[in-house]
């Protein structure tokens, strides 16, 4: 069976891209999960939000995970150029807190395509960079019968599509299902 979700997901490697809803976490794993090799998580060192083991080793083996606190959003930036244009790494998140200029996102995209990595900046709602490939929004789906459930839409994409799928994550075969909205 056809499913556009195949063409969207993962996003487009050696580019970068956004995400936010409270499933950004969520999604940012999955992404790991399904493009394997090592990861970098690039913060700024203030952030309330920590990453626990437990609660990502469904998706991936926590020892493929590297957390780098900096001082500020512009050593956010600049490490995570470095990270993306180096090779050593499939995949680089990044929490932003404040938007990102056109130069900034660029030169990003410009690091993604020249090391072969995938970035993903983790942003707040109504914020993003005219610069990022695809900006997608996560959030749970409520369903009685399963509280796995999560919609994903993406808002953005430079390539065409844009388009609202229901996913679930199956931790046996650390892949997403897509799911059909209820009454479907």
């Amino acid at each position: 069976m056809y499913s556009p979700f195949l063409h969207v997901f993962p996003p487009a490697g050696a580019r970068t891209h956004e995400v936010c809803g409270s499933g950004a976490y969520g999604f940012a794993f999955a992404l790991a999960a399904r493009l394997g090799g090592q990861m970098l998580w690039v913060r700024e060192a203030w952030g309330a939000v920590q990453l626990n083991p437990s609660g990502f080793s469904d998706f991936i083996d926590p020892a493929t995970l590297t957390i780098c606190d900096t001082k500020d959003q512009k050593d956010v930036l600049a490490v995570t150029e470095e990270a993306l244009r180096s090779n050593a790494v499939a995949l680089v998140v990044i929490t932003l807190s404040q938007p990102i200029g056109l130069t900034e996102g660029r030169r990003l995209q410009l690091a993604a395509r020249d090391g072969k990595a995938t970035g993903l900046a983790i942003i707040p709602e109504g914020m993003g960079s005219n610069a990022v490939e695809s900006r997608w929004r996560c959030s749970p789906a409520f369903d009685v019968k399963d509280s796995t459930l999560q919609k994903w839409e993406l808002i953005k994409n430079k390539s065409g599509t844009l388009g609202v799928w229901h996913v679930r994550w199956d931790t046996a075969s650390r892949r997403l299902t897509v799911v059909s909205p209820a009454g479907e």
